[in-house]
């Protein structure tokens, strides 16, 4: 792969893993439960650790990342439900960024940066599990709080993690 190709996909990607942060950062304003909420807030600060890597990759390849904006989401309805509907759109896209970009990222000769981005793909799938395990009613999503701990459901009212 010529650099320009290289560096032309990176950016691509870099792309793409921001805007599949900005909408878990959309959905997670609305997510009103402790436990799911608390699940988010995970998936935002791995994809935060995620783009730091692409950012110094796209940069030492010489190029300039381009940061996506936060999406529009909107639920209606019933809570519970559209909560529901909330997880299936981003397991879905969680998994539709990885469908995109696997076979891609086995294809690249820097094994550096194939390494790398295996990482990332891989991380990205455990966040689909998130998805996936909160659609089948699982509240244990980051492991089980000791009796007695917990904020008695509620969300902060500002993101704690940064």
């Amino acid at each position: 792969m010529k650099h320009a190709e290289l560096l032309q996909m990176l950016q691509e990607l870099y792309r793409d893993k921001s805007a599949l942060r900005q909408r878990h950062v959309a959905a997670a304003r609305l997510v009103t439960d402790y436990d799911f909420n608390n699940a988010y807030q995970y998936v935002i600060n791995r994809e935060d650790v995620h783009l730091t890597w692409l950012h110094d990759a796209v940069t030492d390849h010489g190029g300039m990342p381009a940061d996506a904006p936060e999406p529009k989401v909107e639920i209606s309805g019933n809570p519970q439900a559209a909560q529901h509907r909330l997880f299936i759109a981003d397991r879905d896209q969680t998994q539709a960024f990885v469908d995109r970009w696997r076979d891609r990222v086995e294809h690249l000769t820097n094994a550096r940066l194939r390494t790398m981005l295996r990482l990332v793909l891989g991380e990205t799938l455990e966040q689909k599990r998130f998805f996936d395990q909160a659609l089948a009613g699982r509240t244990d999503l980051l492991g089980r709080r000791a009796d007695g701990a917990g904020t008695k459901g509620a969300v902060l009212p500002t993101r704690w993690v940064n």
